[in-house]
């Protein structure tokens, strides 16, 4: 504890202005910089909340963590916040760590619309630690004014960008893009120690059922900052569109009914052994309630009758462009296996069967794949895609406009970055539309319903507060009305 307080009393600290003051509209302008030095678009207009957020940050000292809505700007006022610290501290590095390499070309995109031309650190050392290592040494000799590096969360952890890091100056902003991910132990503990200014960005900074690990989040980086921007702000201030919400009831078969009653008996009893042993750890680490928890997810998200509802819906909307087909997530978690079965099994029906124009787009599509799939589903020579987890964190592809949910784990996060995706504003997008297919429990003797009642209350009510934001609100909430009676769960 001694070290940890001594190394924090040892970290640089600067005299940081508040660069906003009330509500002005006008744009926001620095200096005129160096070639690759921060500016701001003269075109940019930031939001209220995206100048109040940036306010909050440097009172409070040049850390926090902005918990914003997908798709409201995060990255913009990040890079505000860059702009803003070159003018007032002459800022040197800044260091952006993402969760995935397709993160890193879509920063690095941003970035060049602020005049910085950045290290893209990723993959192969030799493709960027040389140019790194000399890009260091002449900003901390002076001979370079500026330096921007993207890397990802597991080149971050490696030894080629660890033997770098103490060589970052001390007038360094990291941000933490999707941050939540950084509260995983190896991650944090690789997080530069002596990078004193620090930005998180997450629209879900609490980690799930990891309260250790969120602590650790905000330990580094600092809390959350006011506003926390929601999905009912974004919409109602235009950064994302409206949308129409219609869930769809999956009934389970015979056979799966009673595997899922089995399982559900068998998380009861684990979770009751856990009551009595008075165990306090996290809910998923109970060491024999971990695997039931994943057997259950694999059979709700591979649902057999999710394949007929799809056939249902999609055999009405075959002109329907630029939909988004989500299938179960790939993770360890919904189990690998069964996740492809349900990729091939949704594109054979969309396909062969129905006609449509579709591609996958998972986390074995190339980047340079990715790209042209991007723009051929922009275009609408593609109707949909149909993906993985790997659209789930920061993909900006808002040409979406028609979402068909076919698997979601229990994590609300990802259902929280899933909505967020399909309601970015594109020009011509006045509306989305969201199918969301929800299995529907098999009845369930009294003792396993009351198990069934408590699992079921926290993934209900991320359904009801996205049906209540709807602008169908009314008909979607009557939809859900059948399961929160079943269940006794009229209070949410």
């Amino acid at each position: 504890m001694y070290l940890l307080q001594k190394q924090v009393q040892q970290l640089p600290t600067f005299k940081l202005k508040l660069p906003f003051v009330g509500e002005s509209k006008g744009n926001y302008q620095t200096k005129q910089p160096s070639p690759e030095c921060p500016r701001m678009p003269p075109s940019l207009q930031l939001r209220g909340y995206q100048r109040q957020a940036i306010n909050n940050w440097f009172a409070n000292n040049g850390r926090g963590t902005l918990k914003m809505a997908t798709g409201s700007g995060k990255t913009i006022t990040a890079l505000a916040i860059a702009c803003e610290l070159y003018k007032q501290i002459n800022l040197q590095v800044l260091l952006v760590v993402c969760p995935y390499r397709h993160l890193v070309t879509q920063w690095a995109r941003e970035c060049e619309k602020f005049n910085l031309q950045p290290i893209l650190a990723f993959e192969n050392v030799r493709n960027w630690q040389s140019q790194l290592s000399t890009q260091l040494y002449n900003v901390r000799s002076g001979s370079q004014r500026f330096l921007t590096v993207i890397t990802t969360n597991s080149t971050l952890m490696g030894e080629g960008f660890q033997s770098q890091i103490k060589y970052f100056p001390e007038k360094t902003l990291i941000i933490g893009d999707e941050a939540h991910n950084l509260g995983a132990p190896k991650l944090e503990e690789s997080l530069p120690r002596r990078v004193g200014l620090r930005l998180a960005l997450s629209a879900t900074p609490e980690r799930y059922f990891d309260e250790g690990g969120t602590q650790s989040l905000f330990d580094y980086f600092g809390p959350v900052l006011q506003p926390e921007f929601t999905l009912k702000n974004a919409i109602s201030q235009g950064a994302l569109v409206h949308y129409l919400y219609y869930p769809i009831l999956v009934e389970l078969t015979e056979i799966e009914s009673q595997a899922y009653a089995k399982l559900t008996q068998k998380i009861g009893r684990a979770l009751l052994y856990r009551e009595r042993e008075n165990v306090e750890l996290a809910f998923e680490d109970t060491e024999d309630l971990k695997p039931l928890l994943m057997q259950r997810a694999r059979l709700i998200g591979a649902a057999e009758n999710k394949l007929n509802a799809l056939r249902e819906l999609m055999s009405t909307r075959r002109e329907t462009t630029h939909t988004l087909f989500y299938c179960s997530d790939g993770s360890q978690e919904a189990g690998q296996r069964s996740s492809l079965r349900q990729l091939k099994a949704v594109s054979k029906i969309l396909g062969i069967e129905l006609g449509y124009k579709v591609s996958t787009y998972t986390a074995q599509t190339s980047l340079e794949e990715r790209e042209v799939l991007r723009r051929q589903f922009e275009s609408g020579e593609l109707q949909g895609l149909v993906a993985i987890r790997c659209l789930d964190e920061g993909v900006d592809i808002p040409a979406i406009q028609t979402a068909v949910i076919l698997a979601s784990s229990a994590n609300p996060r990802q259902f929280i970055q899933r909505r967020g995706r399909v309601l970015r504003p594109h020009p011509g997008k006045e509306r989305a539309t969201i199918f969301d297919m929800i299995v529907l429990p098999p009845d369930l003797d009294r003792k396993t319903l009351e198990v069934e009642r408590n699992l079921l209350r926290k993934e209900l009510l991320r359904f009801v507060e996205f049906a209540d934001l709807a602008d169908n609100a009314g008909e979607a909430r009557m939809k859900l009305l059948n399961l929160q009676k079943r269940y006794g769960l009229m209070d949410i």
